[in-house]
């Protein structure tokens, strides 16, 4: 893999704000070579060796990222309620939902959520999803433990401003 020599910063965009990249790439003090950004649509559950993980891992390694910033937009969690709406009000659909609800909840353990609703909708809580994923980050065996991980919160005004933006 290729080690550049200029540290850079992971930033790790969860939800589908099509704002996000350019408003991080106006408002950091960074040089824009120095970042990389990794967009996931949707509510995530980040397990520590899925897909997910291991594209974050590749790219720590190939890039030689010194920090991961974990972003989510308050925004992102009502996004995720328009899709369940229309997910469930496709009547098409019920016999589907109903099979997919009795497997996730009899037949498939490895999923924590028992119905399809709680697995579309993802955590209760933007904070409790954003800082599952960065224990997973801070505690991955593959990710050294030099390599900072932080959480960076964006709240919009408008779909095409950022009003506030907040690091915990």
């Amino acid at each position: 893999m290729n080690r550049d020599k200029k540290k850079k910063t992971l930033y790790f965009v969860i939800g589908s704000e099509s704002e996000c990249e350019g408003f991080i790439k106006r408002s950091t003090s960074i040089n824009r070579d120095e970042i990389i950004i990794l967009q996931n649509d949707g509510p995530v559950f980040l397990q520590p060796f899925g897909d997910l993980m291991r594209d974050i891992i590749i790219n720590v390694y190939q890039h030689n990222i010194e920090e991961i910033v974990v972003v989510s937009s308050k925004d992102s969690q009502k996004d995720s309620e328009d899709a369940l709406t229309k997910i469930y009000g496709q009547k098409e659909l019920q016999e589907k939902r109903t099979t997919l609800d009795y497997l996730l909840n009899h037949c498939q353990p490895e999923f924590p959520e028992q119905s399809l609703k709680e697995w579309l909708e993802g955590s209760n809580s933007l904070t409790d999803q954003v800082e599952k994923i960065v224990r997973t980050l801070r505690h991955h065996p593959l990710i050294a433990a030099d390599i900072k991980v932080s959480e960076l919160y964006l709240e919009q005004a408008n779909e095409n401003a950022a009003e506030e933006m907040s690091i915990f």
